[in-house]
């Protein structure tokens, strides 16, 4: 049917529709630049005619959302480089602090199950400032009644909405102790966020707080809503992380003895730190008969819950060779290593076994793959000239020569792993030149006791700290101080 409409006019022109973008509300309004009357005109003033064309719009708001997202992006970048609990707290507080225009703000972590762990982070709050936030009746506090409040009885997965308080001063409802202490620290205005999803479940809450009366506008709290949801499931991949090294530091802990004997004529101490992955290093010490005394140190191959199972094995194993033939390193080694091949075909382990007997300060030793224990006193600071072997497991027949030693009044001998090593980042050579230093380097004062003296070469060694590890190796000091 033939058209009676001019030809080259359109019979009708629809509205533009705004095109749907990744990740965007498009019904969110656009940023405020986007739709208010031109600088220094008049609203009264504005004509009657959209002075630029339909698609000028379109492609202002296109660009906004683009940039939206591309900051977005950036945000999670960096939270997703985060790779600890309060690591990614902090991000999340100063990433919100940008996103919604705040300078200050609290993180709680406080899973629902109580299954932990739970901890609080601050932006820009002192921590009596944080202290003295918690004494807000957690019902009448926004990010307490996020916290605390009960599921919905119909949808009990739903996420609670976030709570905004434009002015603390004339909020209606608020406990006076909410409006003393934001007097006290100078806030007008919070804005607290859930850090829940329907997956995740309820992990705790951020709130972020005002110098002046103010709240997000539509668009900040989209954004902070999207980014709030990435979060979450950040921070929950962290926490069943750290749940599972709590389990295996627990596991490892329960593995190694709970306390040390006590054996006349030497003193004893310990440090241990099972690292991130759960690894195989243990040490023991174990009294023999006649007055002697069996020390042990070793390292099986491999991490997590298996290494663990083998760890417990082999040093049950060593304890019962020790009592049988303690007098002779080799044999009980060589014993250690025939179970392993037997047993464990697939693994390896150094072990370092020493028989001591106080009374004559006479220490023999055999080591299988292990670094050398260290000699530290008053004359002198050296490494004890073991022979090179190889680790247990590695050989149809394991077999080296056995040392033999003796200290003098009030030296200490320091077995260790080589995770103390390895955690310096250093080439081998490296490490062992830090470690002699470190050991060189104990105060006078601290000489006398064994425990001082391990924590004198972990601070010396590890300045950093044994958290700040990258590769989560294991550590192990056994100290023996003869008298």
């Amino acid at each position: 049917m033939a058209s009676n409409a001019p030809v080259g006019k359109p019979t009708d022109m629809s509205a533009p529709q705004m095109p749907k973008v990744a990740g965007i509300d498009s019904t969110v309004p656009g940023p405020p630049h986007t739709t208010a009357p031109l600088p220094g005109v008049p609203a009264a003033a504005a004509p009657s005619e959209p002075v630029s064309p339909p698609g000028a719009l379109i492609q202002d708001r296109l660009a906004a959302w683009v940039s939206d997202l591309t900051t977005l992006h950036e945000l999670t970048e960096r939270l997703i480089r985060t790779a600890s609990l309060d690591e990614a707290l902090r991000e999340v507080l100063g990433a919100g602090a940008a996103l919604v225009g705040a300078r200050r703000g609290m993180a709680v972590l406080e899973p629902a199950d109580g299954l932990g762990p739970a901890s609080t982070i601050g932006l820009g709050l002192a921590h009596s400032d944080l202290g003295t936030i918690e004494t807000v009746p957690r019902g009448t506090s926004s990010y307490g009644r996020l916290l605390d409040g009960l599921p919905d009885p119909v949808h009990p997965e739903r996420v609670p909405d976030p709570i905004a308080i434009r002015d603390v001063r004339t909020e209606e409802g608020l406990d006076p102790r909410h409006r003393e202490v934001a007097a006290r620290l100078g806030y007008a205005a919070s804005y607290a966020l859930p850090l829940a999803t329907e997956e995740a479940g309820r992990l705790g809450a951020a709130v972020w707080l005002y110098d002046e009366p103010a709240e997000p506008t539509d668009r900040q709290r989209h954004l902070i809503g999207l980014y709030g949801r990435f979060a979450t499931e950040h921070l929950a991949r962290l926490l069943q992380v750290e749940r599972a090294r709590v389990q295996v530091a627990t596991i490892a802990e329960e593995l190694l003895p709970s306390r040390l004997p006590r054996v006349p004529g030497v003193q004893l101490a310990a440090r241990h730190r099972t690292g991130s992955r759960g690894g195989g290093d243990w040490f023991d010490a174990l009294p023999l008969p006649e007055g002697a005394l069996g020390l042990a140190v070793g390292s099986v191959s491999g991490t997590g819950p298996s290494a663990l199972a083998a760890m417990g094995r082999l040093r049950a194993s060593l304890r019962a060779y020790a009592v049988m033939e303690g007098e002779d390193p080799v044999a009980v080694l060589s014993d250690l290593e025939l179970l392993l091949r037997l047993t464990e075909p697939a693994r390896s382990a150094t072990a370092l076994f020493a028989y001591a007997e106080p009374s004559r300060r006479r220490i023999v030793l055999a080591g299988a793959g292990h670094a050398p224990p260290l000699v530290i006193g008053e004359r002198r600071t050296e490494f004890v000239e073991t022979s090179l072997s190889a680790p247990l497991g590695m050989l149809s027949c394991w077999e080296a020569p056995s040392v033999e030693l003796s200290t003098e009044p009030g030296e200490t001998v320091l077995l260790y792993t080589d995770g103390l090593l390895r955690r310096t980042g250093d080439a081998m050579d490296r490490a062992f030149a830090r470690l002699h230093a470190a050991a060189s380097s104990v105060p006078k004062a601290d000489r006398g006791d064994p425990g001082a003296v391990a924590d004198h070469v972990l601070r010396t060694v590890l300045p950093g700290g044994l958290d700040t590890a990258v590769d989560g190796e294991d550590v192990v000091l056994l100290a023996a101080r003869f008298d």
